[in-house]
């Protein structure tokens, strides 16, 4: 599912992405769609750029504290312009990666993308099996390579982003039952520093 396309840029991993409202076209994303800890890819009709989370968003209402004046009573829609809705939901994003190969050969390249991604790029929500896909590696082994990364430019709720794509990755059925461990006592371990680190 398209989500939107990138806008503007924070830093060569962190893109702000606009989302599509019910003006752009018909079958525009829901809340679900988009939510905290959400995976997705960034691809044009020429290539794929990046995978990235979604690790915050903001609303954008031109409208609010708007003190000017107002009209008393409803407009008449007979001589009333046609009014566009300015208001916009913008998504933060960090770049994790990217996902090489196609089908079933597909596998991820954890890290800092080297190339800059173009503004308009779309943007799509991730399935489940390109998740999947995505935190395989070459040897199709499974891997989470990008956590120091996450943690350091998931933004303030980076531990917390962290947390949940690692409860997530614990309970997909895709993962043997050894790599699942690997990763609870990874989620474990977290959670107890982010604890530690509130009561200093």
């Amino acid at each position: 599912m398209r989500l939107g396309k990138v806008v503007k840029s924070n830093s060569h991993c962190d893109y702000i992405v606009e989302l599509d409202d019910e003006n752009s076209r018909d079958d525009s994303p829901k809340p679900d769609d988009y939510g905290f800890g959400s995976f997705v890819k960034l691809d044009s009709k020429d290539r794929h750029w990046a995978v990235g989370l979604i690790y915050n968003s903001q609303l954008f209402n031109p409208m609010f504290l708007n003190m000017g004046p107002r009209l008393s009573s409803e407009p008449d829609p007979i001589f009333t312009p046609d009014l566009i809705s300015e208001t916009r939901t913008l998504l933060w994003t960090v770049l994790i990666g990217t996902l090489n190969g196609q089908n079933g050969d597909a596998y991820g390249i954890h890290g800092i993308p080297k190339v800059v991604v173009p503004v308009n790029t779309p943007v799509y929500k991730m399935t489940q099996d390109e998740t999947y896909r995505f935190h395989l590696n070459q040897e199709q082994r499974p891997q989470f390579c990008y956590y120091s990364h996450l943690l350091k430019c998931g933004g303030t709720f980076a531990a917390q982003l962290t947390q949940q794509v690692l409860t997530e990755l614990v309970e997909s059925q895709p993962f043997a039952e050894t790599d699942r461990r690997a990763l609870s006592i990874l989620c474990k371990e977290l959670s107890w520093k982010t604890i530690m680190g509130s009561m200093r």
